[in-house]
């Protein structure tokens, strides 16, 4: 905290969320359980309902809390899942108005799945292998329904990250996927993208499989970088038609 510079005037809800959140994090009030009723809440912090609602609403939007209708609050426990999720629309908005971000954006993700592979191949079990073979097959029977060829796409390389160990890396990885689906969109729709996907998947599983962490991380590498290129040509291609 600053020692210096002129103290910044607070709002009453932004003192009721930091209040509950100690009381949260002091372990006052359980993961599971209840916050008080907000009329205990105002009368113990002595403000109006519209601060109390506020905090909890804000508490709600960091994933600390769940509202349902006609219940009190309930502290949660957040998934890597729901706290990358809920700066979804952020990431969203920062691509639509810098699209320059999304080369950021593709860079992130050779650097993560290239090294998720690498951390499949040393850790995947016969149970594991299947799976992403379960992956493969699911999403080569999306070729009869190409809306799903992306998210059978992305189920797949969520399969990887899981694999990994980390359950932060799954959450990354198809957060990344879906910010960036708008870019992605047009490579499985280009002419023979579909079975190339496909088979380079399988050479990234038949790596997985042998244990081969650098042939999983060139293999998820070379995909990607094949992804990347081939949307350069699509966009360029658009460019000069329009």
């Amino acid at each position: 905290m600053s020692t210096t510079g002129p103290i910044q005037k607070r709002k009453l809800y932004q003192e009721v969320r930091d209040r509950l959140m100690a009381r949260i994090e002091s372990g006052e009030i359980r993961p599971g359980e209840q916050l008080p009723p907000e009329r205990e809440l105002m009368d113990l912090y002595g403000v109006g309902r519209p601060a109390v609602r506020e905090a909890l609403q804000a508490m709600e939007r960091s994933g600390i809390v769940e509202i349902s209708h006609g219940e009190r609050a309930r502290v949660v426990v957040p998934t890597a899942d729901d706290l990358i999720r809920q700066i979804g629309s952020g990431a969203r908005h920062l691509l639509s108005m810098q699209p320059d971000t999304l080369e950021h954006l593709k860079d992130a993700r050779v650097f993560l799945e290239a090294g998720t592979a690498r951390m499949a191949a040393a850790r995947a079990t016969p149970e594991d292998v299947a799976a992403l073979q379960t992956r493969i097959a699911e999403h080569e029977a999306s070729l009869a329904e190409l809306d799903r060829f992306l998210d059978r796409d992305m189920a797949f390389h969520r399969e990887i990250a899981r694999i990994s160990g980390n359950p932060i890396f799954p959450a990354i990885v198809e957060a990344i996927f879906r910010w960036g689906s708008d870019y992605y969109q047009p490579l499985v729709r280009a002419p023979g993208a579909e079975q190339l996907t496909l088979a380079e998947h399988r050479r990234i599983v038949d790596a997985i499989a042998a244990h081969d962490g650098d042939a999983a991380e060139q293999a998820m590498r070379a995909h990607l970088l094949r992804s990347n290129a081939m949307y350069q040509r699509i966009a360029q291609q658009q460019r000069t038609a329009g």
